[in-house]
């Protein structure tokens, strides 16, 4: 569970799932950032959208992690962000929730902070690393140090499933049946812990 009281500095672990998947890869990506001394994390996700003009979610969820708001991401040491795959793209209530932090943008709140990303998608070949990318792009444009994983994580060269240099990816199938992984859940961890180690460097 998330820490209370939060003092030390913390990687902000930020997602969007549907099936559960995404959600599932965030609670991994936090053990990783447990592994690292001195730094802790916080987990927000955020809310569905729809196309309909009345509001359609609640101001604060029923259940699982809290919205996220832009002062989690103006205080947080890091950031490493999770979707599922929407045709090769973040999911678009991550997007939008993105594209509402051009006040950060502005005061250059985010540049230097490292980043990392993570997402699942329900065909091996369903736009993995093209989404992994997608969500790259807002982080660079705010100027944050994106951060991938090395080949010298041995998983990258085991994987049968997901796992990419770019981040950690889930394949979890058509039906959503799939479980995460070895090699998947250890790509998270190498993630979150990854990130953690270069919030202190990068922020000290």
């Amino acid at each position: 569970m998330e820490a209370s009281n939060v003092v030390e500095p913390y990687v902000l672990v930020l997602f969007y799932s549907r099936q559960g998947h995404t959600q599932d890869m965030a609670m991994r990506v936090c053990q990783g950032i447990e592994q690292v001394d001195g730094v802790d994390y916080r987990v927000r996700t955020v809310p569905a959208i729809t196309s309909k003009t009345q509001k359609s979610e609640p101001a604060i969820p029923d259940q699982g992690a809290p919205y996220a708001n832009l002062d989690d991401l103006r205080s947080a040491s890091g950031l490493i962000l999770g979707s599922p795959t929407r045709f090769g793209n973040m999911a678009a209530p991550l997007k939008f929730f993105l594209e509402q932090t051009s006040g950060l943008w502005a005061e250059g709140a985010m540049e230097g902070k490292p980043a990392g990303v993570f997402c699942s998608t329900s065909s091996l070949h369903g736009g993995q690393e093209s989404t992994l990318l997608s969500m790259m792009l807002p982080l660079l444009h705010h100027g944050m140090v994106v951060s991938g994983i090395p080949y010298s994580q041995p998983e990258l060269q085991s994987t049968e499933t997901g796992g990419t240099p770019y981040g950690a990816s889930h394949w979890s199938g058509l039906k959503s049946e799939r479980p995460i992984s070895k090699d998947e859940e250890n790509i998270c961890i190498a993630l979150g812990k990854r990130v953690a180690e270069l919030s202190l460097k990068l922020t000290s």
